[in-house]
């Protein structure tokens, strides 16, 4: 059973996807603490003008809290992003794949806290490009320990026999290999480098960008082969 544990982010690039692909199932971890100026509440587009940050203006206690616990602002900032992607996207050759899925995520629905607003655009990006994995939430499982004991934990719980981490993760990871021996989980870090280069609003080209831009350049038939299916070529 691979199993990935992650934050959940807001409008995460196409690796996010990547790792889920590759998980039986994927685990939402919220119930750590929210970071400032990090993939929680923002993402990067790019348009004709360049590379941008698109962020949700999050209070700045939010840093005292959980990820699960920060709420959103009660300002006018959903229809904001709305036209901010609309305007940046609409002459992209596959608009028509992209519109559909902002109108109903800033105009059809209403969350009072970021980890279910993040949490239904991942589930819903997941399922329209073509990902059947399991998704569960940390907040359902009992956490005990310190932050690796933790982690191993909550994968002993999902019957995991292989973990699937981010490389960010190998410097604080270094050195409890042997834990996750004990409980029989392989340890395994992703490599998020090959992605190829797709047709962009500019140039050169950018990877580290949300998976909206993809979703507005690429057709919905050929992003699978984008994000993982080119590695069973190679």
């Amino acid at each position: 059973m691979k199993v990935a544990i992650i934050q959940s982010n807001y409008l995460p690039w196409k690796g996010y996807f990547d790792i889920i692909h590759d998980s039986d199932i994927f685990c939402f971890y919220d119930e750590v603490k929210y970071t400032k100026n990090d993939w929680r509440n923002r993402n990067k587009l790019y348009s004709k003008n360049g590379l941008f940050w698109l962020t949700i203006p999050i209070h700045k206690d939010a840093v005292k809290q959980k990820i699960s616990e920060v709420m959103l602002p009660k300002t006018n900032w959903k229809e904001e992003h709305y036209t901010v992607i609309r305007e940046t996207y609409k002459k992209a050759k596959f608009f028509s794949q992209l519109e559909p899925l902002i109108e109903d995520f800033y105009h059809g629905n209403d969350w009072e806290f970021l980890s279910d607003l993040n949490q239904v655009f991942i589930k819903k990006i997941s399922k329209t490009i073509g990902i059947e994995t399991k998704f569960v939430n940390s907040k359902d499982y009992d956490l005990e320990g310190g932050r690796v004991e933790r982690l191993i934990n909550l994968l002993v719980k999902l019957g995991a026999t292989e973990y699937i981490s981010g490389p960010a993760a190998k410097d604080y990871l270094n050195g409890y290999e042997n834990l996750f021996e004990a409980e029989n989980i392989k340890l395994t870090f992703k490599d998020y480098s090959g992605y190829s280069p797709y047709p962009q609003l500019s140039y050169p080209f950018e990877n580290y960008v949300s998976i909206i831009d993809m979703i507005a350049n690429v057709s919905l038939e050929e992003i699978p082969d984008n994000i993982w299916g080119w590695k069973a070529r190679v």
